[in-house]
Formats: C-alpha cells, structure tokens, sequence
C-alpha cells in the first residue's frame, strides 16, 4: 500500500512535465509535417510516405492524450507502454526512410520523423525513469539516426543528433528527479505540520485532564498524610514521567528543519511548582543539541520531583551569551549530601551520570552540580549545563 501511495507521489510530481512534454510532441508534429511537404517531391514513393506521416499524426495525439492524463487505475503502467510504443514508432519511422528515399537524400538529409520530433520518445523516457534513462534512450535513437542514414564514422562527431538527443535525455531527468524529490518534501512537511498538530492537541488534553488530577492527587494526599502520601508519591513520579514522555515525543516528532527554538523546549517543563526563565528572542541550536538539552533538563526536574521534597519547588534559567548557552536548574528542596551522586555512579546507579552530565559532555559542554560543593543538605541542589555554541 505504501509503495503504491508513493508511486502516486511521484506520478503528481511529474504531471506538468508530462503535459509540457505533451504540447512540444504537437510542435514537434507540426514541424515534421511542415518537413514532409517541404521533402516529398524529393521521395521516390511519396505516396507511402504520406501514409506515414499520417500514422505519425494519429499516435502523436492519442500518445499526447495518454500521456498528458493523471486519472487512470494505473497511470504509471500506461506511461510505461505509451513511452515504449514511442519507441518503436520513432524506429520503425526511422527505418522506414530507406523505403521512401533512395540513399543520396537519407544519407544526407534527417530521417523520415525528422529528429526534433523523435526526441519525444527520449523525453517521454527520461520524465518516466531519470536521467540515465534518459540518456540510454537518447543514444538509442541516435545510433538508429545514424544507422539509417550510414554516417557511421567521421560523420558522428560533426552531427548534432547525437549531443541534442543526449542532452534532451539528461536535462529532463535530472528535471523530473528533482520534481519527485520536491514533491516528497512537500508531502514529508504536510504530514510532519499535521503530526505537530495532533500531538499538541493531545498534549494541551493530556495537560487540562490526566496531568490536573495526578497533581491534584499528589497535593492532597501530602496534606492528608498517613497512608495516602505514599499514594501522593506514586502519583508524583507519574507526573513527571508523563511529562517528560510529552517533551521527549514532541521532539522525536520535530525533525524537520536544521534548527530548533530552545525556549518552547524547556517552557514545555512550566507547572505550578516549575518556573521558566528564558530571553525575548528566539533561541536557534541544532535539533540534536536542542533535544539532549531539553532531555538533560527534564531529567534534573524529574529528580528534583522525586527527591527534593513535596514542597520544593524548582526553577529554570536559559541564558544565551552569544559564545556558549548556559542552563540552570535550581530547586528549593532538600539538597543533596557532598559526594552522593559519586556513590550512586559506583553502585551502578547511572542515572544523573549518563542522563544529565553524558547528555551534555556530548554536546562539548559541561554539567556542574553546584551546590554540591558550595552548600549541601538543606541548601537545595543547582545544575547549571553550559553548552558552546558551534
């Protein structure tokens, strides 16, 4: 299903091509005609060669037609066999010249189609495959040219057949690659904006419904006390998981672009007891370092939420000095006791180590625990991440 959905994408890419193909094929036929008028009286069977010239006219429209539509069943394979038939149409032509000419007027005169009205089968090739397809069909008809007219030789490199149906090949299939690949980018960024939208729906839900009660479940059951705080607890930890999912999942969902605003990244983090701080102006770093650094963030709150005590509250700061960012995360809470996170690294406990100081050495920046030196238990805890600008 997907690879016929494709095949579609790539169909509606190439349509206008295929139409401007269309009205040169018409041109093209006109000139042709005008051609035989101009030749027949130098024909020895001129009455065959009017029965061709009209065979051409009749498959240079109902070819035209074909190929100009997008609304068949199966408008690919139609191409194909349309763009197939050019060519043995344009060869059998070709070939036909020696039956209406002797070799005084082939071998120094264009064949029967005339060559700018056989470039068509080469364009119709290149529009359908690519460039190298493209190219092999431009060689084909121009080696069955000079065949017909035996200028096989010296002849080869002074003659334009060959160069014009080459380059004809060349230049309109690279021109339809670069049609597909537009079109799937167009396509990528719909799905992507609609994507963006639906998760932000279901964010603003998740927020307004699940993320209230756990909350409000968490407040109460503090105030409560007794058997209902380890319920508070529980209801906590989920909290901040289920925030930290909605963040992390709008920023695998993000991937277009080749910069991020950092500032939405971490006001995403904004709850009652989490506050904010970022500049005026937008915050552009990387996608990848945009993410990690939300990451690292969202996993000190979450540390935060589960050890620095019910009441701690928890504040962020994003300064941008032009030559590196630098990120705080501060809380109110409990604090944490001088070599703590040492003694977890060494009982295999990697969270911080890996979550917060892994992400942010990655990106050549540095996580500094401060208050592990300067305060200590009761003093809260502060990270501050300073990230240089590349």
């Amino acid at each position: 299903m997907k690879h016929g959905a494709e095949a579609n994408s790539a169909d509606v890419a190439t349509t206008p091509l295929w139409r401007a193909a269309q009205a040169l094929r018409l041109v093209t036929l006109l000139y042709a005609v005008l051609q035989q008028v101009a030749s027949a009286p130098y024909y020895q069977n001129q009455r065959l060669s009017w029965v061709l010239i009209a065979l051409m006219a009749v498959w240079s429209g109902a070819s035209a037609i074909m190929l100009s539509q997008w609304r068949f069943p199966d408008v690919r394979r139609v191409r194909v066999w349309v763009v197939f038939g050019d060519h043995v149409v344009v060869i059998a032509l070709m070939a036909a010249t020696r039956l209406v000419a002797d070799y005084g007027w082939y071998h120094g005169h264009q064949t029967l189609p005339t060559t700018l009205w056989a470039t068509n089968a080469v364009i119709g090739a290149a529009i359908l495959r690519g460039p190298l397809a493209g190219v092999l069909s431009g060689a084909l008809i121009a080696a069955v040219a000079l065949t017909v007219r035996d200028q096989w030789g010296q002849d080869v490199w002074t003659d334009a057949t060959v160069p014009v149906l080459v380059s004809v090949g060349l230049a309109l299939g690279l021109a339809a690659n670069t049609a597909r690949r537009a079109q799937a980018q167009l396509e990528r960024a719909v799905r992507l904006t609609a994507a963006t939208e639906e998760r932000e729906r279901l964010s603003r839900e998740v927020h307004d419904g699940v993320l209230q009660v756990l909350s409000y479940i968490k407040r109460r059951g503090t105030e409560i006390g007794g058997p209902t705080e380890e319920l508070a607890q529980r209801a906590a930890e989920q909290e901040v998981a289920l925030r930290v999912l909605i963040t992390e999942t709008a920023d695998r969902g993000d991937s277009g672009g080749a910069e991020v605003d950092l500032r939405p990244l971490l006001t995403a983090h904004a709850t009652p007891s989490v506050f904010v701080s970022t500049p005026g102006d937008p915050v552009p770093v990387g996608r990848w370092a945009g993410t990690e650094i939300a990451a690292a963030v969202a996993t000190a709150l979450s540390n935060v939420a589960l050890h620095a005590g019910s009441d701690a509250k928890a504040y962020v700061l994003l300064e941008d000095t032009g030559e590196e960012l630098v990120i705080s995360v501060r809380d109110d809470g409990v604090g944490i006791p001088p070599g703590r996170l040492a003694e977890a690294e060494a009982e295999g406990r990697l969270g911080v180590s890996r979550s917060i100081v892994g992400r942010i050495a990655a990106l050549g920046g540095t996580a500094d625990l401060l208050t592990e030196i300067d305060g200590g238990v009761g003093f809260g805890t502060e990270w501050e991440f300073r990230v240089p600008r590349i």
